[in-house]
């Protein structure tokens, strides 16, 4: 699919506004994201870049993972996917399984935030 159609009435001539998710060809919201990362206290300077990159991140996990979950659900010959399904596809892939394992973070990222001064 080419670049023009996808974007259907996001032109740059035309003054109709274009969201970020649009642009970047996105599924998930980068402005929620880029608002989400603005809250934390942790980070008070960001690229433009930066939700964008995540949004795109967390976007193809979350494909990936509901790939694999499909794919446990027609062994199962169901056609819905249900949690089994998503934790059966989870602990059979190996990079998924120590992505989402519980020390995969350290100790500092579970804190809660620092106060406003």
């Amino acid at each position: 699919m080419s670049r023009r159609s996808h974007l259907g009435n996001c032109h740059r001539g035309k003054k109709r506004s274009c969201s970020r998710s649009t642009r970047a060809e996105l599924q998930f919201p980068v402005s929620r994201v880029d608002r989400l990362l603005r809250e934390r206290q942790g980070s008070l300077r960001l690229s433009s870049e930066t939700p964008v990159f995540l949004t795109a991140v967390l976007e193809y996990l979350t494909a990936n993972i509901l790939d694999l979950a499909g794919q446990e659900a027609g062994i199962n010959h169901r056609v819905r996917i249900s949690p089994e399904h998503v934790q059966r596809a989870l602990m059979n892939n190996e990079n998924l399984r120590r992505l989402f394992q519980p020390s995969a973070f350290s100790q500092a990222a579970a804190s809660p935030p620092l106060p406003k001064k």
